[in-house]
């Protein structure tokens, strides 16, 4: 009896001390500093997705700092340590690398600052409270069927992948493939990586294209590269080559809309950054989320059929 007495009682001090913990992380020095990273604002769908996790932590009553690691490690690293000197409450991150992040989360959570990740996740869990991301390999899958679909089922083609330090780039590519595999008829005749990058898109496309004048299609793994590799087609006179994107940028609703780039796929990047915020409030205040770490959004395919009724990455009923 005696025994299950002392069990049960240190049952109790760990779970007060584990609670404790949340709510001292959540009280730091009574500061509602708020810390906002992501990469380069130059690409709309980050720049949404900050000014996304701004707006939302603004309205909570938070103070806010928006900084960009332009997908460079080193400067990420320095934000987080502005974010700990900083004594922030919380840090919304869309990270510049799967593994090139680990260390800035660790040091973070040493100092008593939980981190939320957006978009991107890293290749390790237990030190990030949230890693909200779109599901990409579902998204994949939605955009290969489409291709699969423009093409006939047939016919030479082209993809370009995303930084290959992003998981992301990983899982669509394997979506894509999982769909386009299945047509023997479908050949791939070059595959290169553009770094998620529009005029790393361009001159890949313009290479290409010199040695596969005859291609019929061009899959891209995200946005800004579909269009960089439509610019590089219509400089061509290639403009009737089938292009498919990811992400769900105004820039390709509009190519979409005007009959150039046939598809792309919608992540919700605004109302991730938003639960984001929403989860960081409720880890400040309660010491929990109540959502486990790792969390996927489904995405949507958008093509001439509702691209008029997509604006800044919401589609509109």
């Amino acid at each position: 009896m005696v025994k299950k007495i002392a069990v049960l009682f240190m049952v109790v001090m760990v779970t007060f001390s584990v609670f404790a913990g949340g709510q001292q992380e959540g009280s730091r020095s009574g500061s509602k500093l708020i810390v906002i990273i992501t990469p380069s604002h130059d690409n709309p769908f980050f720049k949404t997705e900050a000014v996304a996790a701004d707006d939302a932590a603004k309205k909570l009553g938070y103070t806010t700092l928006v900084l960009s690691h332009d997908d460079d490690a080193n400067k990420q690293d320095q934000h987080f340590d502005t974010a700990i000197a900083s004594s922030a409450v919380a840090i919304i991150c869309d990270n510049a690398g799967a593994d090139a992040t680990i260390g800035a989360i660790k040091k973070a959570k040493k100092a008593g600052i939980p981190t939320f990740l957006i978009d991107r996740e890293i290749n390790e869990t237990g030190l990030a409270v949230s890693q909200i991301v779109s599901n990409n390999y579902q998204g994949a899958l939605l955009g290969g069927e489409k291709f699969v679909e423009l093409m006939g089922e047939t016919g030479k083609y082209v993809e370009l992948v995303g930084k290959e330090s992003d998981t992301n780039a990983g899982i669509r590519s394997k979506g894509y493939h999982e769909i386009i595999d299945q047509y023997p008829n479908l050949k791939m005749v070059a595959r290169q990586s553009a770094n998620w990058s529009q005029t790393e898109a361009f001159e890949k496309m313009e290479s290409i294209l010199q040695a596969n004048p005859d291609i019929k299609g061009v899959i891209c793994g995200n946005d800004t590269m579909a269009m960089g590799a439509m610019a590089a087609l219509n400089a061509a006179g290639m403009g009737q080559v089938f292009v498919v994107g990811f992400d769900g940028s105004n820039d390709v609703r509009d190519s979409i809309i005007n009959g150039e780039i046939k598809a792309t796929v919608l992540q919700t990047c605004a109302t991730n950054a938003i639960m984001a915020v929403e989860q960081a409030d409720m880890y400040v205040k309660n010491g929990s989320t109540g959502k486990s770490e790792k969390q996927l959004t489904d995405c949507v395919l958008i093509d001439s059929s509702n691209a008029k009724k997509l604006d800044n990455f919401v589609l509109s009923n």
